[in-house]
């Protein structure tokens, strides 16, 4: 028997469609280099069909990737959705990577169009000779001054002269709609493709009440870049509930992010813990300037939230951070930190473990944990392995790339990140398998002893790597930035943890650094302190 169901596509369209009919008032709001600019759905949307039309006329057909080179901004999120609406590929480069791994991405995608924010020129340019499939560089005139055409075409010229388009193609669902490639700490990156059908299912059930819950009256600011795994997917979820839309530009700087949210009276933020742990201490330090009491909700992810970090935003200004759990290739929402109803009058301490977790998976998403010969293990919050996931929107294989065979087992993600389950369904990640210290036959986790120090008042950041021992295969070093004006010792650093762990995970010793190393999308840069460290010398 089957179901007398209509065959409808899931496609973007849809999604767009929605935005045009119902929430054409709602504003999107971009800072730029000239100030805010600010218009409507309505605008959006219209924008959205020119640049349908523009791109056609300069040759982009279906499948062909559309790629960008931009911060977030109102134009590059017109680019969003017109090129998977007229079933091309939207493309995002991320403007951090090295010039090599840019060139790699470009060309190994095979773009045809790039369009580039006027002031990022200087830095496109460089790589510019070396992209072979590029026939059309767009420039977003971001600076307000005229665009050389020696750089590319006008992106507001093209716009002017291009009539909206009036209807869309027929897309399949499982056409590709965009891509992102992984930021590559180990060989070259890995691109990943996402299909219409995959992230509106993910936009489905990431406005969902137990997920971000993003509704029409939401304010949302998203701090995390248009070119970071789809950010988040928080543009295609804003869309679809008509959500207010804050853009920063390349304006992250804690004194940049304040004004815009008390201005815009921002509901909801979207960050990685290092700029939401600025933020924080920016906020603090200025409380009295600045009246943020309309934010109800932060997500952060690419790396574990501080307890420091989340206790502070909760005790000062009210407001829960939500850990999000996710990656380039799972389009990326794979879980959420929220709490069970006969979770929530846990004791403050039990509530802030929990919520430190990264959360119960997504509908539709499955996790599990496997031992290195890939048995599953136990779900009691005290075995840990490798982190493995399935679902419709995670990655099945990578574009154009030879190492699906080491990525998958049994049609399961191997995320390469090592994690226990508790018995609740919560997941908690414990490290990286690369990040994590053997030492001894047994796993140490960085993540932990590194959260540990830095709850202590004089600590920045800190960062925990295994460097190779003579007796033990390897043992935790501990990388820590003191505040300003701070005096600490190695001794003051492993009192401060000793109570917390055994003593075979205590570091062997401590060294204080200027900074730590970050990579393009914010994420302490292990290889760089390893390398550095290689040769470190353990003390008597």
């Amino acid at each position: 028997m089957r179901g007398l169901m209509m065959d409808w596509p899931l496609t973007l369209t849809t999604i767009l469609e929605r935005a045009r009919r119902l929430h054409r008032k709602r504003e999107i709001v971009s800072r730029t280099p000239l100030g805010v600019h600010r218009y409507s759905y309505g605008d959006y949307v219209e924008r959205v069909d020119r640049l349908r039309t523009a791109l056609a006329g300069l040759g982009v057909g279906p499948g062909d990737r559309v790629a960008t080179f931009a911060w977030n901004s109102y134009r590059h999120f017109e680019v969003y959705f017109a090129a998977p609406c007229m079933s091309a590929v939207i493309h995002t480069l991320n403007v951090r990577l090295f010039p090599d791994q840019l060139v790699y991405i470009a060309n190994h995608a095979q773009d045809k169009v790039v369009l580039v924010d006027a002031t990022l020129l200087p830095l496109f340019n460089k790589i510019r000779p070396q992209l072979t499939s590029i026939q059309h560089v767009i420039v977003l005139p971001d600076d307000g001054k005229p665009v050389d055409p020696a750089n590319g075409l006008d992106y507001e010229e093209l716009l002017a002269r291009s009539a909206p388009a009036s209807d869309y193609p027929a897309i399949d669902e499982n056409a590709a709609a965009g891509m992102c490639y992984t930021s590559g700490t180990t060989g070259n990156p890995k691109g990943v493709v996402y299909s219409h059908r995959a992230i509106v299912l993910h936009t489905m059930v990431q406005v969902g009440a137990d997920m971000m819950g993003m509704t029409a009256k939401d304010t949302l600011l998203a701090i995390v870049p248009l070119f970071h795994a789809n950010a988040w997917g928080l543009p295609y979820a804003a869309v679809m509930s008509g959500a207010k839309m804050v853009w920063p530009g390349a304006f992250l700087q804690p004194a940049d992010l304040a004004p815009l949210m008390e201005t815009e009276r921002v509901t909801l933020v979207g960050g990685v813990p290092t700029i939401i742990g600025a933020l924080y201490q920016y906020l603090r330090e200025n409380k009295s300037k600045h009246d943020i009491s309309s934010l109800g909700r932060i997500f952060v992810g690419g790396s574990a939230c501080p307890r420091s970090l989340m206790e502070g935003f909760r005790r000062d200004f009210g407001v829960w951070i939500s850990h999000a759990w996710g990656m380039t290739e799972t389009t990326p929402i794979g879980t959420v930190a929220a709490i069970k109803p006969h979770l929530e009058n846990l004791p403050p301490e039990e509530e802030v473990g929990l919520r430190l977790k990264q959360g119960l998976p997504a509908p539709f998403v499955e996790i599990r944990i496997v031992d290195e010969s890939g048995k599953r293990l136990p779900e009691d919050g005290k075995a840990f392995g490798e982190l493995q996931v399935r679902g419709p929107w995670i990655v099945s294989g990578y574009y154009r790339d030879p190492r699906d065979a080491e990525s998958f087992q049994d049609g399961w993600f191997r995320t390469g990140d090592v994690a226990n389950i508790d018995p609740e369904g919560y997941l908690q990640l414990v490290d990286r398998t690369k990040d994590v210290v053997k030492s001894g036959g047994e796993w140490i986790s960085s993540v932990d002893l590194e959260n540990a120090i830095m709850m202590h008042p004089q600590v920045l950041e800190a960062a925990v790597i295994g460097v190779s021992h003579p007796k033990w295969q390897e043992r935790p070093l501990a990388c820590v930035v003191p505040k300003p004006g701070a005096t600490l010792t190695p001794g003051d650093i492993i009192a401060a943890i000793k109570d917390r762990f055994a003593t075979w995970w205590l570091p062997n010793d401590v060294v204080f650094i200027e900074a730590i190393p970050k990579t393009s999308v914010g994420k302490f840069d292990k290889k760089v302190l390893r390398d550095r460290f290689k040769d470190h010398q353990w003390p008597e």
